[in-house]
């Protein structure tokens, strides 16, 4: 889906710019794998273009601005990568992203200088929302040759087909992109892209999407738990052999099929939540500030669920607050009170449901303390 900029609320000017670029090559010290360099497919080693950063920043893979901006004047694209870590504005963006869409988000941007390109026609293995930041670039768009790609099967294993559809196949989308125009490529799309008069930048908004499979491989793990399915094959059995597995396959599913049909769920969502509840990182937390907001805490601070953190609240006693590295408890009286701090709207110390104001204040000092809530300003 092609959106152009006059179509759409604003410009990306508050997300990122040319400046932004500049800034992060030259004075954010910048190592590896933050940043990616290429021309026409090949990428270049980061030895060309990173070194030492000179007395008391002795880090030998920081990035040497002077190497990148010849490179770049070489007709290289530069890639920065993960900048959901790295810039704070798309640090903030990125992570509403994941809790509006429910699924992992990460963000790249590519900077090439004019009439060049980076990468020859690939596909990714994640949705991608392309925003075109500065300049013009050339989007050739094509249909799958491998439908839905899961991470681990990524273009280079359709290396032939992928060559072939970029040569013999029409496009589905064969246009310029310009300053405020948004690209939605879902994954497996074949794409490429070049830049045309002047430089261009875009930001890549990767959304890994969960999918079904998942769920297929954590039931598949879970079936460890069967004994029959632990049993080993019979003595002289080929698994190379068709006719060999057709003896062996029919109890084989029926094991399987019957561990999936009587899957504990709770130990299933803790499976994926262990697998999934981590893949972005909540709000960032500002220790210092952090530290004087729990020292300062009294009746009449406001607080909040840190944005982006994934929790879960189970009834009983103790109660139970999951999170994606632990579980706390708590005691069952504390039931109405946490339900409305971990419900993500603005809540008072004082006017917590179920509690007096000096247990409001223990239980809001220790979520605090937890990284679990962050006082408002």
């Amino acid at each position: 889906m092609l959106s152009r900029g006059p179509e759409l609320p604003a410009p990306y000017d508050d997300l990122f710019s040319l400046g932004a670029v500049d800034e992060l090559l030259s004075r954010r010290g910048l190592r590896t794998p933050f940043i990616r360099i290429a021309k026409n497919g090949s990428v270049v080693g980061d030895n060309q273009f990173t070194g030492g950063a000179g007395v008391g920043a002795e880090i030998g893979d920081q990035v040497r601005d002077d190497k990148v901006a010849a490179l770049f004047a070489g007709g290289h694209t530069v890639v920065l990568q993960a900048l959901h870590r790295t810039w704070p504005a798309l640090v903030d963006f990125s992570t509403q992203l994941s809790v509006d869409a429910g699924h992992p988000v990460q963000i790249n941007a590519y900077i090439t200088p004019p009439k060049s390109q980076g990468f020859s026609a690939h596909y990714d293995v994640h949705d991608v929302f392309v925003l075109q930041v500065a300049g013009e670039k050339h989007w050739t768009v094509r249909e799958p040759v491998h439908v839905n790609p899961l991470r681990n099967q990524p273009w280079n294993d359709h290396a032939q087909a992928v060559a072939a559809a970029a040569r013999d196949n029409a496009p589905v989308i064969d246009e310029v992109l310009r300053p405020g125009d948004a690209l939605y490529v879902p994954r497996g799309f074949l794409h490429s892209a070049k830049a045309l008069g002047g430089v261009s930048a875009h930001l890549t908004i990767g959304l890994h999407t969960l999918t079904r499979y998942l769920i297929v491989q954590e039931l598949a793990a879970l079936a460890a738990n069967q004994p029959n399915l632990r049993t080993a094959l019979p003595l002289g059995f080929d698994p190379g052999n068709p006719d060999d597995l057709r003896q062996i396959l029919p109890e084989v599913v029926r094991l399987l099929t019957t561990e999936i049909e009587s899957t504990d769920l709770d130990a299933l969502a803790a499976r994926l939540r262990r697998r999934t509840w981590s893949g972005n990182r909540p709000a960032p937390l500002a220790p210092l500030a952090h530290a004087a907001s729990i020292a300062s805490l009294a009746v009449g601070t406001t607080v909040r669920l840190r944005t982006g953190l994934r929790c879960r609240l189970i009834p009983g006693e103790p109660l139970t607050l999951q999170l994606p590295d632990r579980t706390i408890t708590f005691p069952s009286t504390t039931a109405e009170a946490l339900t409305a701090l971990t419900s993500g709207a603005d809540c008072k110390v004082g006017t917590l449901p179920g509690l007096p104001p000096t247990d409001q204040l223990v239980l809001v000092r220790r979520l605090l303390t937890e990284a679990v809530l962050t006082a408002v300003p």
